[in-house]
């Protein structure tokens, strides 16, 4: 996979990073026991402070995403497959959930608009669980431009 993030986005890039790792999880392009590189390797790649990186795995690590420990750095802890979520995370993800929805309907997306959305976005994942005709993986799992960094299984930055 490629790490690809946004430096003039308003979106902070230590969050733009911890996303696009959540995304590479879902996608299945970061799998259970994946090395991610290091955050000194990866600050020097996207041309970022590493305590910058340092805060998106620390997010990640506190999600339960990450396992960190300085012998083996940064390994991917949980997949789509790793059974179900743990206790509480439903009732948290779901309320973030409803203020996105939230967002979407205020800026005048209805319902199934919403609903179709959703459905390509899952799709992108490759889980099968479409929700909108013609989706599938890849539709609608856009990232922006930018400063890109290899991560994954590919070696020296090729696509995983």
């Amino acid at each position: 996979m490629i790490l690809s993030i946004d430096l003039s986005s308003d979106v902070p890039i230590y969050q733009q990073i911890r996303d696009r790792v959540v995304e590479a999880i879902a996608a299945g392009d970061l799998a259970e026991g994946s090395a991610l590189p290091s955050t000194r390797q990866l600050a020097g790649d996207l041309g970022i402070n590493f305590h910058t990186v340092n805060k998106a795995y620390d997010l990640l690590r506190q999600e339960g995403l990450l396992r960190l420990n300085r012998k083996s750095g940064a390994v991917v802890q949980r997949d789509p497959g790793s059974g179900p979520p743990p206790p509480g995370f439903t009732e948290e993800w779901s309320s973030r959930l409803r203020t996105l929805l939230a967002e979407a309907v205020a800026q005048g997306m209805d319902g199934t608009a919403v609903l179709e959305a959703c459905g390509r976005v899952v799709g992108s994942f490759g889980t099968g669980a479409d929700m909108a005709p013609g989706t599938g993986p890849g539709a609608g799992h856009g990232v922006g431009p930018d400063v890109k960094s290899g991560m994954g299984r590919g070696s020296q930055g090729e696509p995983a």
